[in-house]
Parts: structure tokens; C-alpha cells; sequence
């Protein structure tokens, strides 16, 4: 490692960070927690109980399981990495110190498409059915005004952001504990059925298939906790609150998963779970006592709030991508006042905007996944290459045998992945090497013409 990428890419931001002031330092360890929470929780939950029993059978809780599991392992290099180099950049940083800025341009690419085409999904699911319940506009109307708000609180600043994220995950929570509480008052009723929660896949494709095609689906669940990399630099102490907050949220969050995927294999049949877009809901249809619309005022909360926070990672990370010069220096400008990267918030939710208002954002939600594996599996190495390094004193480090099981993790989780899926996610890898190289290019000829002046 040189000296001057050290210089360029230290914990305090470098000699470029003078020129500009930083991020304004605000977040608690609660207020961190209940990020990583929200985010992890996010919407997904609402949708995922059906997806997962589609794919592993009546015994929704073992992928759960397993997938917290291959989630804490990629999350151990994550807290190493964010207290060793507490800064805005996340991933893109981590390998550019490690591997220099090709690869980690390619990295931060990868988190920043699956950042802007996760907001646009969020934003045109929030202007669908659920919205529907309550009021009927176009799609294309909402989607436009809901980014707005989102980037309107996201550059109001990331104290005011995070405090509507606490409000918002113990809702989002409320109606779980209320689909949990529902689903144990069937199984006291006699209603339900205990016996499918050991039931795994199909004799044909067998129990180890089946939790490895749900623990696929599984995974993307709990990867919520990359956005809270990004915020590092907003973080009071991040050495001291980032492990914390990151591992109580994935314990929560798995057990509050692990409780929702138990009552809802035990109250409603397996086949009915696999068919429903609202799984979820299906509980409430069979308890009585609870009305719909309820349920679809939650899962817009839970929407909202997982589009706001992917928002300010994606804004947090092409600023922090601008201060190591791997995108324009434009993007770190942040508001005198609120010190919030406005130029990057604007920057990455027009794109959001923009396909938010096309047909092929399902399409290409897809291949979130996979391009989540791809940076993950950047990062485990990561750890491992930059364990000579100091970094910040008294830091997290992870056992050395977490980073090798969660590169190997990622590596297995990616041949579960469709082949239409792979071959998604290699023309957007394939336009992230291609950006990548005509960045080096511009990084040589400002390098040759500095050093003709001299």
C-alpha cells in the first residue's frame, strides 16, 4: 500500500477532506441500531415468508436460519472494516485501499446500481397495491413525488432522517409482533398446523436443495446492514457503535424473521403461503379481528422507510466514491448548514426517478442479489489483504476463519443464482469494469499532464 493512498484514504478523509468540511458527526448507538434494524426489517419481510416456502417447503424458519448465519459472517468484516476506516464509502473504499481504485470503482458501482434500482422498485411498490387501499392515483405521480419527499428528507439531514427511521422500524415491528401474536392465538385455537414446520422441499429435490434454494432468497433479507456502512462518518464513535448496533440489529431482526416464519408456516398451508404476494395478510384473513387496511398502512410505512434509508446509503456511498476521485469531485459538496452531500442525494435519486418511471425495474431487481455477492465477497477478501494495516487503534477484528467462510459463502449462494439472473448482473459488472477503466484512463492523463508542468 502507498503512501499516498493512505494519505488520500485515511480515517479522518485525507488531505482532500480539508478543502471541504465533512460529514457532521450525529448518530447514537440506539439511532445506529434502529437503522440497521429498519433497513434489515425493511419491506421485504412482508413478502418474503411466501417466496422462501415457495423455494424450502413448510420449515420456513431453517433457511431463515442459515441465512442469518452466512449474514453474520460478511457482517463481522463489515464491522472490522467500518471501525478500522470510519468513513463515508463503505464497500468502493474498502477495496480501493485493498485493491486499488479499479476494483473498488467496480465494488462501489455495484452497491450504487443496486442501490438506485432497489429506491425505484421501493417507490413504484409504494404507488401499487397497498397505496391502492386507500387511494387511487397514477403510479408514475406518486413515484415522482414520493422520491422527492425522500430526497427532501434525506438532505434535511441525517439526525432528522434517522429519527423518522426509529418511528417508522417500531411500526414496522408493531405489525409483526401483531402477525405473530395472531398467528399463536391460531395454534391455540387448534387451528393451525405444527407439523409442516418440519417439512423441507420435495422428495425429488431433497431437505439440503431446498434450504439452499430458500436460503438464497433468505439472504437478501438480512444484507440491509451494508446501507449503515455508509453512515460511519455520521457515527459519534463508531469504534464503540458500530459492532454493537450492527449485531444486536441482525439478532433482532433474525428472531423477529425466525417468529414470523414459524407462525405463518404453523396458521396458513404451505401452497397458500407460495401463492400470496401478501403472505403475511394471510394470517390476518384466517385470525379475524384485525382489518386489512391496517396491514397495508404498515407495509407502506415499511416501504418508505426502506427506500428512505437506501436512499442516504446511496447518497453516502458516490460521496464518499467523489472524495477517494473514483467519481466527480462535484459530488462532495455538502449544504453549509446541514453539511448533507446534496449534490450526491441529487445525483443518485434522478436515475431512482428515472426508472422508477419505466417498465424494467422488476426486471431488474433481480439482480440485486447477486451483485450484493459480488461486493461481499470483495469485502471478506478485503479483510483479509488489509490485516497489515493498522487502521484506527482499538478496532473490531473478526476472527480470521469469518472472512474465509464468508467469501465462501457468497461463492455458494452465487451458483443458486438463474442463469437469466447471471446473465443480468454481468452486463451491469461488465459496465462497472468498462466506467472503471475509462476512470484509470482519466487518472493517467491527469497524472502525465501534472507531471509535465512539473
Amino acid at each position: 500500500m502507498t503512501e499516498t493512498r493512505g494519505k488520500r484514504t485515511d480515517g479522518s478523509g485525507g488531505s482532500d477532506t480539508g478543502r471541504r468540511p465533512g460529514l457532521r458527526r450525529t448518530l447514537t448507538t440506539p439511532l445506529l441500531y434502529f437503522f440497521i434494524l429498519g433497513d434489515v426489517l425493511g419491506a421485504g419481510v412482508y413478502v418474503l415468508v411466501g417466496e422462501v416456502a415457495a423455494a424450502s417447503g413448510g420449515a420456513v424458519w431453517v433457511p431463515l436460519l442459515v441465512a442469518l448465519a452466512l449474514a453474520l459472517l460478511t457482517a463481522a468484516s463489515y464491522a472490522e472494516l467500518v471501525t478500522k476506516y470510519p468513513r463515508a464509502g463503505g464497500a468502493s473504499h474498502y477495496a480501493t485501499r485493498a485493491f486499488g481504485p479499479t476494483v473498488g470503482f467496480v465494488a462501489g458501482f455495484c452497491m450504487l446500481a443496486a442501490g438506485v434500482v432497489s429506491v425505484a422498485a421501493l417507490a413504484r411498490g409504494f404507488a401499487g397495491d397497498y397505496l391502492g387501499v386507500f387511494v387511487d392515483l397514477p403510479v408514475a405521480l406518486v413515484a415522482v413525488a414520493f422520491l422527492v419527499l425522500l430526497a427532501l428528507i434525506n438532505a434535511r439531514g441525517i439526525k432528522e432522517s434517522t429519527r423518522a427511521n426509529v418511528v417508522a422500524t417500531l411500526i414496522e415491528v408493531g405489525g409483526l409482533a401483531v402477525v405473530v401474536v395472531l398467528g399463536v392465538w391460531l395454534s391455540l385455537r387448534g387451528e393451525g398446523d405444527p407439523g409442516r414446520l418440519v417439512r423441507l422441499g420435495t422428495p425429488e429435490e431433497g431437505a439440503a436443495a431446498a434450504v439452499l434454494s430458500g436460503s438464497v432468497l433468505a439472504f437478501y433479507s438480512f444484507v440491509g446492514f451494508e446501507t449503515s456502512v455508509n453512515v460511519a462518518e455520521e457515527t459519534r464513535d463508531p469504534r464503540r457503535s458500530y459492532p454493537r448496533a450492527l449485531f444486536a440489529a441482525l439478532a433482532t431482526a433474525g428472531a423477529v424473521y425466525v417468529l414470523v416464519g414459524v407462525v405463518a408456516s404453523t396458521a396458513v398451508p404451505t401452497d397458500v403461503l407460495a401463492s400470496s404476494s401478501g403472505p403475511l395478510l394471510e394470517i390476518v384473513r384466517v385470525a379475524g379481528g384485525v382489518p386489512l387496511w391496517l396491514f397495508s398502512a404498515v407495509a407502506l410505512v415499511a416501504v418508505a422507510n426502506g427506500a428512505l434509508l437506501t436512499g442516504i446509503m446511496s447518497s453516502r456511498l458516490a460521496y464518499g466514491m467523489a472524495r477517494d476521485g473514483l467519481l466527480p469531485a462535484a459530488l462532495t459538496r455538502v449544504l453549509p448548514g446541514r453539511r448533507t452531500p446534496w449534490v450526491a442525494i441529487v445525483a443518485t435519486a434522478v436515475p431512482a426517478l428515472l426508472l422508477a418511471l419505466t417498465s424494467g425495474v422488476a426486471t431488474l431487481a433481480s439482480t440485486l442479489v447477486l451483485l450484493l455477492l459480488t461486493v461481499f465477497l470483495i469485502v471478506n477478501v478485503a479483510v483479509l489483504v488489509l490485516r497489515s494495516d493498522t487502521g484506527e487503534p482499538g478496532h473490531f477484528r473478526a476472527p480470521t476463519v469469518l472472512p474465509v467462510l464468508g467469501a465462501g459463502s457468497c461463492v455458494l449462494l452465487a451458483t443458486q443464482v438463474e442463469a437469466a439472473v447471471w446473465l443480468r448482473g454481468s452486463v451491469v459488472l461488465a459496465l462497472g469494469v468498462l466506467l472503471a477503466a475509462l476512470a484509470a484512463g482519466r487518472r493517467r492523463r491527469s497524472g502525465a499532464g501534472r507531471e509535465a508542468k512539473d
